[in-house]
């Protein structure tokens, strides 16, 4: 039976999520890739206790994370159940609807039937009695937001989640969200999107600036580029690379001359700041204080450890960061 590190919470930093009172990791885990069945589950195993042995105490998930949909839930259920059944209350679990989930007219968007129905669905999998934390997984243009936003309230009221977030909205349409949630005294409490040094679509799209005018927390997915910011790539593709094994999310043709350039660039100001290339761009997100969280994906245990290193440099100087910015 796994025996949790006594030091857990001595290194890691915990970040408020907007004005609410929970406190997340800035480091999360995040189980997109990796934890389907297709992945070792021994291996899953050594991913979630280094993660949780090093004070990671927030685990992400969603009812389609896989392949196949649903596998991530249920082999993270089994963890749970076999070796950290008595943590639970030390562990921030989240999931989300809003993708394509199973067959049929109700299996996907945003109404009440599919986002209820969806976490009915994701309970059972990882055997547990509540999430954290619940979200509505995208935007749906076709069900009206008065809806969706009634059934993540209905989700906390019935007592199957204890906070709600948004993820993939913009700026807009989470104040008219937030106004709604609030009439409802829904408690919610994060955004979650991608973010990293070469995607800024969260400060273009204003949800950035509209998560610290609401007081809201903002966690963000893919910090890493899929791989991008990190030393895979500073000399071209290799071949075990997952733009070659699965090319579904990081396509190779994304990996320009001109982009791979700009890698070695920003590799070398990292190397000035004695920093992993990783380690920079986790520190560039995490230097803002209305990000919570970053949520990180691993295959090995040693890269969750190399990336919990950004915390010890988040300052930047003002070159820095117009150096970083003019390349980009």
């Amino acid at each position: 039976m796994y025996q949790a590190s006594s030091d857990r919470y001595h290194s890691m930093k915990y970040r408020s999520c907007g004005n609410s009172g929970l406190r997340l990791p800035a480091v999360s885990l995040g189980l997109w890739h990796n934890f389907g069945d297709t992945a070792s589950y021994e291996n899953m195993k050594k991913l979630i206790f280094t993660a949780f042995d090093h004070g990671i105490t927030h685990f992400d998930l969603a009812n389609n994370y896989g392949p196949k949909p649903g596998s991530a839930e249920i082999h993270f259920g089994r963890i749970l159940k076999e070796e950290l059944q008595r943590y639970r209350d030390e562990l921030i679990i989240s999931t989300k609807a809003g993708y394509e989930m199973w067959e049929g007219p109700y299996g996907d968007g945003g109404s009440r039937k599919y986002l209820l129905a969806s976490l009915d669905q994701s309970l059972k999998r990882m055997g547990l009695e509540y999430v954290d934390i619940f979200y509505h997984h995208r935007m749906d243009p076709d069900t009206p937001l008065e809806e969706t936003m009634g059934a993540l309230s209905q989700a906390v009221t019935s007592g199957k989640a204890l906070y709600v977030g948004l993820s993939n909205y913009d700026g807009e349409t989470l104040k008219k969200a937030a106004g709604i949630l609030q009439d409802l005294h829904c408690p919610f409490i994060i955004n979650q999107n991608r973010y990293s040094i070469l995607d800024r679509t969260i400060e273009e799209n204003g949800l950035k600036e509209m998560s610290r005018e609401l007081k809201k927390g903002v966690i963000t997915f893919s910090p890493l580029a899929q791989g991008l910011l990190s030393d895979r790539y500073l000399n071209g593709i290799p071949s075990d690379s997952r733009v070659k094994t699965d090319g579904r999310f990081l396509k190779e043709s994304a990996i320009s001359d001109s982009r791979l350039e700009q890698i070695r660039k920003l590799n070398q100001i990292a190397r000035e700041r004695g920093q992993s290339l990783a380690e920079m761009a986790l520190s560039w997100i995490l230097r803002d204080e209305v990000v919570t969280s970053v949520l990180i994906g691993a295959s090995r245990p040693e890269q969750i450890i190399d990336n919990i290193g950004a915390l010890k440099h988040l300052e930047f100087s003002e070159e820095e960061l117009c150096r970083i910015d003019q390349i980009i």
